[in-house]
């Protein structure tokens, strides 16, 4: 039995949930998204996501229909339609029903679709033996070309990346900004620990800032462990005596070698784990 989709206020049927073929959402990526965990019945993070997703919109110039809280009531009557406690939430607004052209003023109303499935990103074996990642050409895109704090379906810079790692042979693809410090990976925000200390790139680096990101970021400050927004170069990863992961789909996943360099002892390290298991003890167990 399939799924039920939600469209603009009505449940249906996965088989009956259509679009138009002239909803600029499909034709040129205009539109916003965001991915939502759901754990044990309860949303995770709900209000950031809701607040990041309703941002990218008013960045794009799109006016999302309903309000944050019917929106918040539509996700759950989503998840009841398709009894998942545990779900993975995936929230779209297109632009709309247009003409052909880019004109975004001759759109009818935004559509509103919400899946609430589950997700598996990376295989189950590589968070106890950590992933290979790898630099890619493709840098992320530059702020004042489309700002990666914008959640846009348009995700070509994204997939470009992927595509090589997948090339590449390697699990994720590590990309740069025009400058040539590390940005983020192609679906993931990227953590390093040396010294002590718990580094990520900072907003300025062109990053999405993750909502995972910032839990983790959290859990580490009320460990004691000192963190730091800082610009890297791909020489302070590869000297790290830690790497790893965050985001919504992948939770926490360790990183053991970039670009052929060994991370540390080439396993996940105590922090990465530690910091694993606090989350999955938050997410599971009450928050």
């Amino acid at each position: 039995m399939g799924l039920k989709i939600y469209i603009n206020g009505q449940i249906l049927p996965q088989e009956e949930a259509r679009i138009s073929v002239f909803d600029h959402g499909l034709l040129y990526g205009d539109g916003v998204f965001e991915g939502i965990r759901a754990y044990n019945g309860k949303i995770f993070t709900l209000d950031q996501h809701l607040d990041r997703l309703y941002n990218s919109a008013t960045a794009i110039a799109l006016k999302i229909p309903i309000t944050k809280a019917e929106m918040a009531d539509a996700i759950k009557k989503t998840m009841e339609a398709n009894n998942q406690a545990d779900s993975y939430i995936r929230l779209v607004v297109t632009r709309g029903v247009g003409k052909l052209g880019l004109d975004p003023n001759k759109c009818s109303m935004p559509q509103v679709i919400i899946i609430a499935d589950t997700i598996e990103l990376y295989p189950k074996a590589l968070y106890e033996k950590g992933l290979d990642i790898v630099t890619v050409a493709t840098i992320r895109n530059h702020f004042s070309a489309l700002d990666p704090k914008i959640k846009s379906l348009n995700y070509l810079n994204n997939i470009l990346a992927k595509i090589e790692s997948i090339q590449a042979g390697a699990g994720e693809a590590l990309m740069l900004n025009k400058d040539g410090y590390v940005a983020e990976c192609a679906g993931d925000n990227i953590f390093i620990f040396k010294d002590d200390t718990l580094l990520t790139p900072p907003a300025g680096a062109g990053i999405l800032i993750g909502i995972t990101r910032n839990v983790v970021m959290e859990l580490a400050t009320k460990m004691g462990i000192q963190v730091k927004e800082e610009l890297m170069t791909r020489y302070d990863l590869y000297i790290a005596d830690e790497c790893f992961l965050t985001g919504t789909a992948a939770e926490i996943i360790p990183v053991v070698k970039i670009d052929g360099r060994v991370i540390g002892t080439g396993k996940p390290g105590k922090i990465t784990l530690d910091l694993l298991k606090r989350y999955r003890d938050l997410t599971r167990n009450g928050f």
